[in-house]
């Protein structure tokens, strides 16, 4: 049997060039280049009739090890919780006052880039702390 060995996950959004250009400065991500014959996305932006710009972007890790990330523009709008969100691991390794303060560090340069913070769930018995964000278009995520 054959397994995957990559994985690509896809957003649905309204701005994929601009919702893609967030991920890339929250992960350390790059755009994928653009597609052939254009120098950069902005030129194959204008390429197209305004109504279709920026129909969809990718980005990816450099060092190729994460996935890609696909975004692609739809016409509704986020109108629910995602059922599948990205875990920004920022606090590996770390417990107590001192992972908390390394996600609050994050949270604060996340939210510059116009992200949103939603709640700071504490640690408890169970779990370590954890800070639940929106990216520029209200899509879930988790500062773990």
């Amino acid at each position: 049997m054959t397994s995957a060995k990559r994985i690509q996950i896809t957003f649905d959004c309204a701005d994929p060039l601009g919702v893609a250009r967030f991920w890339c400065e929250a992960l350390g991500y790059v755009l994928s280049p653009p597609p052939e014959g254009f120098v950069g996305w902005d030129a194959f932006a204008e390429s197209l009739p305004a109504g279709e710009r920026s129909p969809w972007a990718a980005c990816v890790d450099p060092s190729g090890a994460g996935p890609r990330l696909y975004f692609q523009r739809v016409p509704e709008g986020k109108v629910a919780k995602n059922r599948v969100h990205v875990d920004v691991r920022a606090g590996i390794g770390l417990v107590g006052e001192e992972r908390l303060a390394v996600l609050q560090a994050e949270r604060d340069r996340l939210v510059a880039l116009g992200a949103v913070c939603v709640r700071v769930m504490l640690a408890d018995e169970e779990n370590e702390s954890c800070i639940v964000m929106q990216d520029i278009e209200g899509n879930e995520f988790c500062l773990d």
